[in-house]
Order: structure tokens, then sequence, then C-alpha cells
């Protein structure tokens, strides 16, 4: 940024664009975290105060400014260093359910600190700070707009939009960083630079084509670029190396030939971030979410060397390095490489010598709810169709229901349930179902071959035995053993095969009923149901007692 109270410069102009950007990110993101964490507390969980975190927070401010007046030697580094340490320590927090609020208040006060220690390093004059809070504080407020208003349910497509604008925050700065110093600029500088430009507009283009899948705006299949695909990508990273050669003999002695490699690069870049991630069906998207996680972390670390900025650096290793492990344990749920998922897909259904037989057994409302009612163990299975219909709190109101009559209610959650990490965890919190019942596969799969009823809500591909079959194409993908359970009972719109579009032998097994219709409407008709049988009993228990003292005062 520069200029006075507003931009001077194009250069400046996209500084200023990147800062209203990153702070929408951030802003947002905080947000939507603290809202995520609050549906996980419990009624019985100790009073907290976060707000005394503000304490050390003031000090930490009011003294870093007070000795940065004094022109102190070493306070940027140090005030990276206590960011840093924050950050990490943030991401500990967030990965224990007893500490994830913790781990949110730390990323907020390692954030405010690296902006702090940042604003120190560059040594604003009074105009631009005053440019800098302006933009910072418009982004803050679209950012918190964003975050109140995202639902459980939309919360997968909202990660993909605040990814989309730290790419594009990350092209904007390389494109402005490099312009701005053209007459002195170093090969460092140069190639960090166009590897900005390069990955922040595949996380971009990349985030929003995720957003519009996920939002539902554009189909879930994967769109088949004309001629060969991997020709495609192949050829557009080709270019990318082509301008980057040009780019880095040329462009120091001509803004002009600066100006129209980065161009080229941006548009490059924008391409290849579409054909790969159209090329992706939607069945893989909870594992896209976090690789253009892993992208918009590694941006940031090419911005960090660019501007010379060690916490860039560091706080972008964080968020790339843990968004490609976690990538690595969904590609492992679902026993997949990496690189079959961003360039292979699912395979169309190979031969083999496995062959779906018999028939659908339907079955009702009622007939479900007293399989329930009498059941002495139930597992629940969700999946992504429970968000769609919005099932989350008849379910709960149906655990509660089935726990009153001393029902065994359990819930059984694959790692790539839903459309990204987590999700059918927060949307079953939102309905106050209490996390110590909801189980990850490796917990329970064992436990469906003593379980009386298995419901399966919304879910297709993480239920799927012919996975267990070496000729499928999804063979080897550990699933959830459902069919194992001495009754399963299946809620669906329809005979749909799934994301992965490969067919379910479960629905004909003999054990197997299907239940057919919107998720919500069956699980309300069920919990009516359930509330008539508990009216009946209450209403017998009356008359019961009623008898019973009449019997006694004819005795006496």
């Amino acid at each position: 940024m520069g200029g006075g109270l507003l931009p001077h410069t194009f250069p400046q102009l996209l500084g200023s664009l990147s800062v209203l950007l990153a702070f929408v990110n951030v802003s947002g993101g905080f947000v939507i975290t603290k809202r995520m964490l609050d549906m996980f507390k419990r009624p019985t969980d100790p009073p907290e105060y976060p707000w005394l975190y503000a304490i050390p927070g003031i000090l930490f401010g009011g003294g870093y400014l007070a000795a940065a007046s004094t022109g102190m030697a070493g306070l940027v580094q140090a005030g990276y260093l206590v960011s840093s340490v924050l950050c990490i320590g943030s991401l500990s927090g967030l990965a224990s359910q007893a500490t994830a609020r913790q781990g949110n208040v730390l990323g907020i006060l390692g954030v405010s600190s690296g902006i702090l220690a940042s604003l120190g390093a560059v040594g604003f004059p009074p105009e631009v700070l005053i440019q800098f809070a302006g933009v910072a504080g418009v982004g803050s407020i679209l950012g918190l707009l964003i975050g109140r208003r995202t639902t459980a349910t939309d919360l997968p497509q909202t990660v993909a939009a605040l990814h989309s604008v730290v790419g594009l925050a990350a092209v904007l700065t390389s494109i402005g960083s490099v312009m701005a110093h053209l007459g002195d600029i170093s090969t460092l500088h140069l190639v960090t630079g166009y590897l900005g430009v390069l990955i922040g507009g595949v996380t971009f283009t990349g985030s929003i084509v995720a957003f519009l899948k996920l939002a539902g705006r554009m189909s879930s299949k994967p769109i088949r670029i004309p001629g060969p695909r991997h020709l495609v990508n192949s050829s557009l990273l080709g270019l990318n190396v082509a301008t980057m050669g040009t780019f880095l003999a040329l462009a120091p002695g001509s803004p002009i030939i600066a100006a129209c490699c980065l161009a080229g690069n941006t548009v490059l870049s924008f391409l290849k971030g579409y054909t790969t991630t159209a090329g992706i069906g939607g069945a893989d998207m909870p594992v896209v979410i976090t690789v253009l996680n892993a992208y918009s972390g590694f941006a940031l670390v090419a911005e960090g060397f660019m501007l010379d900025n060690p916490l860039l650096t560091s706080v972008g290793a964080l968020i790339g390095v843990s968004g490609s492990i976690l990538s690595y344990i969904m590609c492992v749920a679902m026993n997949r490489s990496l690189t079959n998922v961003l360039f292979g897909g699912i395979a169309p259904v190979a031969d083999s010598d496995y062959k779906i037989e018999g028939s659908i057994t339907k079955t009702n409302v009622e007939e479900t709810s007293d399989a329930l009612a009498t059941a002495e163990s139930v597992i629940i299975v969700v999946g992504y169709g429970m968000a769609v219909a919005k099932a989350q709190y008849a379910i709960s109101e149906i655990v509660k229901m089935l726990r009153s009559k001393r029902v065994n209610v359990r819930f059984a959650i694959h790692p790539v349930a839903g459309r990204m990490p987590g999700q059918c965890n927060v949307l079953l919190a939102e309905a106050s179902v209490p996390y110590d019942i909801v189980l990850e596969m490796d917990e329970i799969n064992e436990d469906f071959s003593d379980t009386d009823v298995t419901l399966v809500i919304g879910a297709n591909d993480t239920v799927n035995p012919i996975a267990l079959e070496p000729g499928s194409s999804i063979a080897g993908m550990p699933v959830l053993h459902a069919w194992k359970s001495k009754q399963t009972i299946v809620m669906k719109r329809g005979m749909a095969s799934g994301y992965a579009d490969v067919p379910n032998p479960m629905f004909y097994m003999p054990s197997t009923k299907m239940l057919f219709g919107d998720a919500k409407d069956s699980c309300d008709g069920k919990l009516f149901r359930l509330k008539a049988e508990d009216n009946l009993a209450d209403k017998w228990l009356a008359i019961k007692h009623s008898l019973e003292s009449r019997t006694k005062l004819f005795d006496v």
C-alpha cells in the first residue's frame, strides 16, 4: 500500500484491494469458527470468560506501540515470533474439542499481533494508516456479515468462497509488488511474485468452481473439457513455464513486458484453476476443499519470500502443510491417491463378476417408528442428504425420544461424509445432539453386527458394500458396514446412485428396507408417531394408576 488517504498508483491500488480481501477472510473465518464451536457447547459446560484474553492482548499491543515509538531494535522480529507461536498454539488447540474455543481465541490474538508487527515493519505514514484502517474496516464488516449469515448447511461453499478471496488477494499483492519494484528487483522477488500469481490464480478460480458445485449452482458431475483433459492441463502448465522464462529474462528492463507476462500468467492460472476443479466430481469435493486450503497457504509462503516477511512464510507453511495433511487423511479414508482425486476422478464402473440381484423392500413411517421404538440398540448413519433436507433437528428429537425409552442410540460418521470434513458433526451439534454419542467410522464399525436397527439418512457411497469387491470402481474405499446390522432402513428420495454414481447392493439385501421421501418429512413423521406412542403410554399409565387407586379404596 501507499499514497495518502487514497492510493496514487496502480500497484498501490492493488495493495489496498488485497488488504480489503484479506480482512474479509480474517473476519469471516473467525466468526464462522466461533459460531461452529458454539454449537458444541453443552448446558453442563462450565462458564467461559474469553474476554479476559483481551487483557494480555491490550497490554502487549500497548507495550509494543510504546516501544516502537522509541525506535527499539528487534521489535518487528519479536512481533513475528509472538504471532507465529500464537498461530501454532491456535492450530494445536483446534485439534481437540476441549480446547478448540481457546484455540480460536489464540488465533485471533496471533493474527492481531501479526498485523501490528507488519505495520511496524513497513512504517506507514499517518495518511496511509488511515487508508489501511478504512479498507480493513470495510473488509472486516463484509466478513462479519458473511460469517453471521452462514448456516451449518452452507459451511462448505462458504469456506470455498473464502479460499477464493485469499487466492485473489495473493494475485493482486504479487502483481502490485513486482510492478512497484521493477527498478531494483531481485530474482527471488521475480520468482516468488510469479509463483504467487500462479498459485493464487489457481486457488481463486478453483475455489469459485468448488463454491458453485457445493452451492448447487453448477452440476456436481465432472465436466469433460473438449479434448484430452490431461493434455489441456499440461499445455496450460507448459505455457506458464514458458511465460515465466520470458518474465525472468526480460521483465527487469521493461515494465510493459513484465505487465504482459504477469497478465498472461494470471489468465493461464485462472484457466488452470477452472479446468482442474471442473473436472472433479461432487463426491471428491471434501478433498478439493482441503487441497484449496493448502494452495492458499503455499501462496502465502510465496508472498512471504516476495515481501521479505517471515511471518507470512511461517503462517503460510502452517496452513499449507496442515491442509496437505488433511487432504492425505481424506484420501486414505477413500483409499485413493491425491493424484487420482485431482487428475483421475472416480473411474467408470469396471467389469466384474459382482452382480446385483434381488429386489428392494419398501417400508413406511409407521413401520420404521415401530422398529426404532422396539429396538434395544440403534445406529444412525448420516450423510449430505441430511444437510440438504435440514433433517438434523427432527433427528435430534427422535434421538431424545428413543433415549428416554432407554434405547442405546449412536451416530456413525464417515470421514468424508458431507461436503467437507466435519460438516455432519457440526450439523448434529447445531441440533444439540450430544457429541459423545457421535462416533467416527473406526470407533463404531465393529458394532453394526450387534445392532438391532441401523438407520441410514442421506448417505450412499459411504455405506456401499461394493467397495469390498475388487472389480468395483470404489474398490478398497473404507465404508461403514451398515448392512451387517439385524435390520437396515435407508431413507432416500429415490434410487439414485449418489455422487460416485455407483450402484449400492445393500439396497437389495433381505435385511434392508427403503423409506422413500424427503428426509425431514420422514423424520417428522417418525417423531409424530413416537410422540403419539408416548402419549398413549402416558394415558395407559394414568389409567393403570387410577385403577390401582380405586382397587385400594375398594379394599379399604
